[in-house]
């Protein structure tokens, strides 16, 4: 960890300090689009990166650059931008290495935003992108041409909670010459960090767990001091995805307690997972801490613990997984993820509909697919309602 400091220290403290004007302990709310000069070389030495200082939210805001400073702590990064959106970091971290001609070798299990640009937006760009259709690395080695520039996958995946082997795709990027992306938004820092394990770049739908309350939208990308430089001034500033001062604080504020949310969910979901594997209203379970899980023992050894998402295919197809969607009363019916609150959600037809179906069956996201995100409730409540759902 960064000084030598544990994660639970840098989540509360990396990035922020008591403000050198007022005292106060809590990071300003910066909601200002402008910043004074107190002359004209000063402005200019300011705008042209001479000296540090703020001059435009867009081009950066000292609530923002706290948030980015606590990112990369955390992340084990040298350095970190912060964006609107969880899509806004995707497409900016990918713009930055892709360009017209460029080819991406992707995982076939993402989120269904992040194939609809790698499958739709790249190619009207100019670039390509294949999908690898398993988990193996020796596959991902064989989808590689000689105009690859990416590896881009996410582990666990969303919502089938693949697993891949995060050092050993690192390392085949390395052998390569080729960058390597995980979206790590399903473990969160506080469980996984790909960084120290050699992956280029890291980036997350902050809206998810780094925010942890459901009330605040954002992204985060992660890398090396250079990257981060590169996709700021090249790629952010002029697509202009970049978070709101306000939701910067949200987000500061909900990582401070993500060290202790995530041991909670982690909890939840276990039991819930292990409950769900023995329903006999259930076909199968989807969720890495499960011993037959073929992630299992990759994940045993790159995650701190399995995570709190799960999902699950309920018998009957479609009906049976529209009857547990409706029949639920304490997991809310939300398309969102990471909240402190059980979510509840139908992929096929919400997360996943732009994915054409043929492509999504054979992925294992089918019609009756149910994705969990499990809360910090009490686990025997959540258990319960579930079962009463499955029952009716």
């Amino acid at each position: 960890m960064k000084n030598g400091r544990q994660f639970a220290t840098l989540a509360v403290h990396a990035g922020e300090g008591p403000c050198k004007v007022t005292g106060a302990l809590d990071t300003p709310i910066y909601q200002s689009t402008t910043f004074v000069s107190a002359d004209s070389n000063e402005m200019a030495a300011v705008y042209g990166e001479e000296k540090p200082g703020f001059m435009y939210t867009r081009y950066g805001n000292p609530t923002i650059h706290a948030l980015e400073e606590k990112l990369a702590a955390i992340e084990q990064g040298e350095a970190a931008l912060a964006t609107a959106s969880g899509m806004a970091a995707i497409s900016t971290a990918i713009l930055g290495y892709v360009k017209t001609g460029d080819h991406v070798v992707a995982a076939r299990s993402l989120y269904g935003a992040a194939y609809n640009f790698l499958n739709k937006k790249l190619p009207r760009m100019g670039a390509s992108a294949t999908f690898v259709q398993s988990t193996r690395v020796e596959d991902f080695e064989k989808a590689i041409r000689p105009n690859t520039r990416l590896i881009y996958f996410e582990s666990p995946s969303n919502p089938i909670l693949e697993i891949l082997d995060i050092a050993a795709l690192a390392r085949l990027g390395q052998s390569h010459g080729i960058p390597t992306m995980i979206d790590n938004t399903f473990a969160s820092p506080a469980l996984q960090q790909p960084i120290p394990l050699g992956v280029t770049v890291s980036v997350h739908s902050a809206t998810k767990y780094l925010c942890g309350h459901g009330d605040a939208m954002g992204g985060a990308i992660i890398g090396s001091k250079d990257c981060i430089y590169q996709l700021n001034h090249e790629i952010l500033r002029d697509f202009g995805g970049v978070i709101s001062p306000f939701n910067a604080w949200l987000l500061l504020r909900g990582i401070r307690t993500l060290h202790l949310r995530m041991p909670a969910h982690c909890a939840n979901a276990q039991k819930i997972a292990e409950f769900l594997a023995q329903h006999p209203k259930v076909e199968r379970v989807n969720y890495p801490g499960l011993p037959h899980h073929p992630g299992h023992d990759i994940a045993k050894k790159q995650m701190k613990a399995f995570g709190a998402m799960i999902s699950f295919e309920v018998k009957g197809g479609y009906e049976g997984g529209k009857k547990v969607m409706d029949g639920v009363q304490i997991f809310a019916r939300a398309a969102s993820l990471g909240d402190a609150r059980s979510l509840i959600v139908h992929s096929a037809s919400t997360s996943h509909r732009a994915v054409p179906r043929e492509q999504r069956l054979a992925i294992g996201i089918t019609d009756g697919l149910v994705r969990l995100s499990v809360g910090i409730e009490a686990a025997e409540d959540l258990i319960a309602d579930l079962d009463q759902a499955l029952h009716n």
